[in-house]
């Protein structure tokens, strides 16, 4: 059976949701038992998003300071790891969380790596005199003709590798997936999207009828409360201009959408009005795939799609039809969820929230699994610093009293040296007031420079990173790892980490242990012995008499220094987790606190809607108060042998 496409693009403005619509429905199709896998096509020159500043402004090139808020759009948000190391855009975080699969680098193309692969191509000879194939048909070349061009042969190439990484399997289930979705940033009238537009509508005759449709999004803007359809329908008039013709037309609007207005972009975008979908603004995103089915989608997409012709195994019919009631579950149980816990992100780019966005929705998983609402405050960790007493003592006062009033402190991931003095108060405050704190990859070397000065008396300690001829270097460089910024030039991806026989007391532990998953995704005795998959399960279940070894993804370059490791054990602070050498530090605890910890991957590459991570989980229920019964829950999952969808999300 052929494989099925789902593109989805958008036009208008940036930054419109397609990552989200496109996750979406995933989900709806994953709901009725398909296997999907997705696929994100970046036109920017870049190989892959690893060297991009979160902050980074594209057209004017401006330092984050100088950017207004006008200008978000433009901005380029966190950058996402996946388990073979792959740095790709964030919109490859939500197809995994959403949908529960496991990408590789392959499945994110940039306009930078797909020239590169033509290129190389070229220079091998690959194009010397040979049949080249152009679009489903062959152009015999004579021998002399060598020139290599946009179209056919990158186009072609565009085609090739879509088609090669659709039959990727992605799940539990270890099969090829039944459809790719497709989604094409950016917005279609950008000059550098053209090439992908044209390989896309070749691959439409490429995939054959029924096998392909194409969902356009597109915004709704009201102006003095009147919907106005003209951006919307200029824009599907340019993408037909470019060969393509939308199936669906998802419309984005900050309200629901008017008859009237439904009507009118049916009748002048040659489109059926069920084929015009309303995503008015909801209270979460979780909340999108059960907008969409609401409206018809899934229907529409079986008939677009022929999807009666696809055999799906009964097993995979129930496990997404549970999964599915499940969701809405969650979400309408989020609704009403009457207590709210209040977490403070303490980091160096919260000026644009995208920068953790994968934190954030680790965040909202954990809170959903806690019945708590939740409110973030977004802390710039530099405000919290002496400096700022002097030259804003407003900025100061208010960031200390946010600070302080807070349920619970994260310190997320970064690079460079500003506001590091700030982490380091915010770590300080945790530990001393006994507040809930959580320290990621940055955040958990924070946690060590501050015990260092405050609790060993190790005076100036400092990280590497931020002082390289510092006296006393807690954190150091590791020494496998250059010290020049370059590509994939980190520790990255899943790697394994062993918890030590000093960590009977751990609350993450505790946590960790229980909810062990087997290859099929069924939960794991108490006595059996299973290794970490590929599929986001990160526990490998220990006998008695083996150590417990968890897989998460990581994404570093500097690490705590081994010399100084004793020093801090005999003062409290222990380091329950190391790599499989024992030589490097994963994870810290502090045994006389509700919750201090520590870890040196990046557990929110693997947290999923149904299924927090656990580091973030223990967090968020020991700042919402309610730790003890999350335990006790998650032992009660395992006594009960609950299973978890093998192809669910």
């Amino acid at each position: 059976m052929s494989t099925k496409y789902l593109l989805v693009s958008g036009g208008v403005i940036s930054g419109i949701g397609k990552g989200v619509i496109a996750s979406s429905l995933g989900v709806l199709l994953k709901s009725i038992g398909l296997k999907v896998t997705s696929i994100k096509i970046d036109p920017y020159m870049n190989i892959d998003a690893g060297l991009m500043n979160p902050l980074e402004y594209f057209d004017l090139g401006k330092p984050y300071q100088q950017i207004s808020d006008t200008e978000n759009d433009d901005r380029h948000g966190e950058c996402f790891v996946l388990d073979d190391g792959g740095e790709v855009d964030l919109d490859l975080g939500n197809y995994e969380r959403y949908l529960n699969i496991t990408l590789t680098r392959e499945n994110n193309i940039t306009t930078g790596k797909i020239y590169q692969h033509v290129i190389k191509r070229e220079r091998n000879g690959d194009y010397l005199g040979k049949t080249v194939s152009a679009s489903g048909f062959h152009i015999d070349l004579a021998t002399d003709i060598r020139k290599v061009q946009i179209v056919p042969h990158l186009t072609d190439a565009v085609q090739d590798w879509i088609q090669e990484v659709a039959k990727v399997p992605v799940d539990s289930t270890g099969e090829r997936p039944d459809i790719c979705i497709i989604e094409l940033g950016g917005t279609v009238g950008d000059i550098e999207s053209a090439p992908f537009i044209e390989a896309l509508r070749c691959l439409r005759r490429r995939a054959g009828q029924n096998n392909f449709l194409h969902c356009h999004v597109s915004l709704i803007p009201v102006i003095n409360e009147e919907q106005k359809t003209k951006p919307t329908q200029a824009a599907i008039k340019e993408i037909r201009s470019a060969g393509l013709s939308p199936d669906i037309i998802a419309c984005r609007c900050s309200q629901p959408l008017q008859k009237s207005t439904t009507d009118k972009l049916a009748m002048y975008c040659q489109v059926e009005p069920e084929e015009v979908v309303a995503v008015h603004d909801v209270p979460s995103t979780y909340h999108v795939p059960p907008l969409l089915e609401r409206q018809g989608l899934i229907p529409l997409l079986r008939e677009v799609l022929r999807l009666e012709n696809l055999t799906i195994p009964p097993s995979l019919t129930q496990s997404g039809a549970e999964t599915w009631q499940t969701w809405k579950n969650l979400t309408n149980a989020q609704d009403r969820a009457q207590e709210t816990v209040t977490i403070c992100l303490v980091g160096k780019y919260t000026t644009l929230h995208d920068s953790y966005l994968s934190v954030r929705k680790s965040l909202e998983h954990a809170s959903m699994r806690c019945a708590r609402k939740l409110e973030i405050i977004w802390l710039n960790s530099t405000d919290l610093e002496k400096e700022t007493l002097s030259e804003s003592p407003a900025a100061f006062h208010k960031a200390w009293h946010q600070l302080c009033t807070a349920s619970g402190i994260l310190v997320p991931g970064g690079f460079g040296k500003r506001g590091i003095e700030g982490m380091i108060a915010a770590a300080k405050w945790a530990r001393e007031k006994k507040v809930p704190y959580l320290g990621i990859c940055l955040g958990m070397q924070i946690a060590v420079i501050e015990f260092c000065r405050s609790i060993c008396g190790i005076e100036h300690a400092q990280s590497e990173e931020m002082d390289q001829l510092a006296e006393n270097k807690v954190i150091i460089h590791m020494p496998e790892v250059s010290k020049t910024p370059t590509g994939a030039g980190m520790r990255l991806g899943l790697r394994n980490t062993v918890f030590q026989d000093n960590s009977g007391f751990s609350k993450l532990r505790a946590l960790y242990e229980p909810e062990t998953i087997r290859s099929n995704g069924v939960l794991a005795d108490s006595n059996s012995t299973t290794t970490a998959t590929a599929d986001g399960e990160v526990a490998s279940k220990s006998s008695p008499s083996e150590p417990l070894v968890i897989s998460e993804r990581h994404r570093h370059r500097y690490e705590i220094n081994p010399e100084y490791v004793p020093v801090m054990a005999s003062h409290g602070l222990d380091f329950i987790g190391k790599d499989e050498s024992g030589k490097r530090m994963e994870i810290m605890e502090i045994k006389d606190h509700p919750w201090f910890v520590g870890v040196q991957y990046h557990p929110e590459y693997l947290s999923r809607v149904l299924r927090p991570s656990k580091p973030y989980l223990g967090f968020v229920a020991a700042a919402a108060g309610c730790l003890d019964e999350v335990m006790v829950r998650s032992t009660k999952m395992v006594n009960g042998n609950t299973k978890e969808s093998t192809n669910g999300m």
